[in-house]
C-alpha cells in the first residue's frame, strides 16, 4: 500500500474471495483526474468494491463510504432506504474534506422517499452512482408522504453527483392514473414525484447518470447557484404525463450540455426568476422541445433574462424553441437567443406564445401580460411537420419587442406542402429567413 493510505474496516474477505462489485477504474473515470492519483493508488491496493466489503477506504483527504457498509442489500427487492441515508450521515458528518458516497456496480437498490440534507461538514462531497437506484413501484409507497418528491439533495454546496448507473423512478403506475390522461378516473392523481430535486444546492454538479421512466419530472433544480448539468440521457415514453427531462425554478447560472433527452413532456424547462442560463449540444424527442414557461400564471411579476439555447437537435417533437406566458402575469423575459437549431419534422419549430392557456383559446383577452423582449433566432433549419413552422403569437396589450429571426431555413417535412410564418404583434427583423409563403404579416 502506497505511503499515507489506510483502509479501517471489519473484514478482508469480499477482496480476499474476489467479489463482483464496482471497480477502481470505473472510480477514476468517473471521479475525474483531480482523483485520480488516489484512486490509482487503491486500484493498485484492492481491484475493486462489492456489497459488504466492510471498509471505510481512506486516501489523503478522500474517504470512500459504501452504502452496503451500512447495510444495504442491493437486490432489488430489500428496502435499502435507510442504509443510504446512514451512508449519507456518515459522509456528510465525515472530517475527510472530499469524501464520496458510493452505491456499488452490479447491483439494484430498492429506496424510498428519502433526502440528503446538508450542511456537511465535508468541503465537497461526491455522490458516486455506479449501481442501479429504483424507485418503489406503487404510488401507495407515498402514501401519508409528500407525492412530489423521490429523492432530494438539500442545502448542499459542492455536490457532484456522477457515475455510469440509472436511476430508475418505474413510474408506469403513476402514468396510469394522472388526471391529465384520465381525468374522469376516480382517485386519479395531478402531483406525482420528480425523481430528483435538488434545492439550495449551489456550485454544484450532474453528471453521467442515466435516468429513465420518473413518475413526473426527471430532474428539477431551484434556488440553486453555478450547477452544472452533462452527459445525462434522460428516457421516458412520449405518451408519459408531465416527465419533463430537467425544469430550472428560481435558479442563476446553471449549464446543461451534452445531453440526450426523450420524454412526454418539455425536454427542458425553463421556470420562473431564472437567468444566466446556458444549454448547449442537447438531443430532443421525444418530448415538448426546450420551454421558457409556462409563465405568469398567478398573475405574478416574471423575472426571466439571460437565456442561451444552442446546438440543440429536435427530432419529432411537438415544439423546437418555444417562449410561453400566461396573460394574467406581469414582468419580463428578455435577452433570450436561440441559435444553431436542426428541426427533424418538428410541429412547432418556433413559437411565441403570450396567450398561453390551459385549453387553447378559453382565456379571455386582458390588458395585462408579461413582455417578451430581445428574442433572437438565429441559424436554424430542418423541417415541419405542421404548416405554421414559425409562429410568433403575442400579446395585443404587451407586444413582443425586438424580435429578430436570422438566417433560417425551414422547410415542410411533407413534400406536397409548403410552409408558413405567422406574426400577430410581434415587432422586430426578419433577415434571411426562408419559410414558403408567408401569412397574418412578418416580423417587421
Amino acid at each position: 500500500m502506497m505511503h499515507g493510505d489506510s483502509v479501517q474496516g471489519r473484514s478482508r474477505s469480499s477482496y480476499e474471495n474476489g467479489d463482483n462489485g464496482t471497480s477502481f477504474l470505473q472510480l477514476v473515470l468517473a471521479l475525474g483526474s483531480e482523483n485520480f492519483m488516489g484512486t490509482l493508488a487503491l486500484i493498485l491496493a484492492f481491484g475493486s468494491i462489492s456489497c459488504g466489503f466492510g471498509f471505510v477506504i481512506v486516501f489523503g483527504d478522500s474517504g470512500f463510504f459504501s452504502v452496503c457498509d451500512y447495510g444495504a442489500v442491493g437486490d432489488g427487492v430489500t428496502d435499502d432506504t435507510g442504509a443510504f441515508l446512514e451512508a449519507w450521515q456518515a459522509t456528510c458528518s465525515t472530517q475527510f474534506e472530499n469524501p464520496t458516497m458510493i452505491i456499488p456496480d452490479n447491483y439494484t437498490f430498492l429506496v424510498h422517499q428519502l433526502t440528503f440534507s446538508g450542511p456537511c461538514n465535508a468541503k465537497k462531497i461526491t455522490f458516486l452512482v455506479l449501481g442501479n437506484i429504483n424507485a418503489p413501484t406503487s404510488p401507495r409507497a407515498w402514501t401519508d408522504l409528500d407525492p412530489s418528491s423521490w429523492m432530494t439533495f438539500h442545502g448542499i454546496d459542492q455536490l457532484r453527483v456522477s457515475g455510469f448507473g440509472t436511476i430508475d423512478g418505474q413510474g408506469s403506475k403513476w402514468w396510469n392514473q394522472s388526471c391529465r390522461y384520465h381525468p374522469h378516473l376516480e382517485g386519479c392523481t395531478s402531483l406525482a414525484p420528480t425523481a430528483m430535486k435538488f434545492l439550495s444546492c449551489s456550485a454544484s454538479s450532474l453528471n453521467n447518470i442515466k435516468l429513465v421512466n420518473s413518475p413526473q419530472t426527471h430532474v428539477l433544480i431551484r434556488g440553486c447557484r453555478f450547477f452544472d448539468i452533462g452527459n445525462l440521457l434522460i428516457e421516458a415514453p412520449g405518451t408519459s404525463p408531465n416527465t419533463d427531462g430537467i425544469h430550472i425554478q428560481s435558479s442563476q447560472h446553471v449549464s446543461i450540455a451534452n445531453a440526450v433527452i426523450g420524454t412526454g413532456d418539455d425536454c427542458i424547462s425553463i421556470g420562473d426568476y431564472t437567468s444566466n442560463i446556458y444549454v448547449s449540444s442537447v438531443t430532443c424527442g421525444p418530448g415538448h422541445g426546450v420551454s421558457i414557461g409556462s409563465l405568469g400564471r398567478r398573475g405574478n411579476f416574471v423575472q426571466v433574462e439571460n437565456i442561451h439555447v444552442s446546438n440543440v437537435q429536435f427530432k419529432h417533437t411537438t415544439n423546437g424553441a418555444r417562449i410561453k406566458t400566461w396573460q394574467v402575469g406581469k414582468g419580463y423575459v428578455r435577452r433570450i437567443t436561440f441559435e444553431h437549431l436542426k428541426f427533424d419534422s418538428v410541429k412547432n419549430p418556433i413559437i411565441i406564445d403570450q396567450n398561453y392557456c390551459s385549453i387553447r383559446g378559453a382565456c379571455k383577452e386582458m390588458p395585462t401580460g408579461v413582455h417578451i423582449s430581445n428574442v433572437a433566432y438565429v441559424g436554424q433549419s430542418g423541417t415541419s411537420s405542421t404548416d405554421v413552422a414559425i409562429n410568433l403569437n403575442c400579446s395585443r396589450s404587451v407586444a413582443c419587442t425586438r424580435i429578430v429571426l436570422e438566417s433560417i431555413e425551414l422547410m415542410s417535412a411533407n413534400m406536397d406542402r409548403q410552409v408558413t410564418s405567422s406574426c400577430l404583434n410581434a415587432h422586430g427583423n426578419a433577415i434571411g429567413v426562408r419559410a414558403s409563403r408567408v401569412s397574418s404579416g412578418v416580423v417587421r
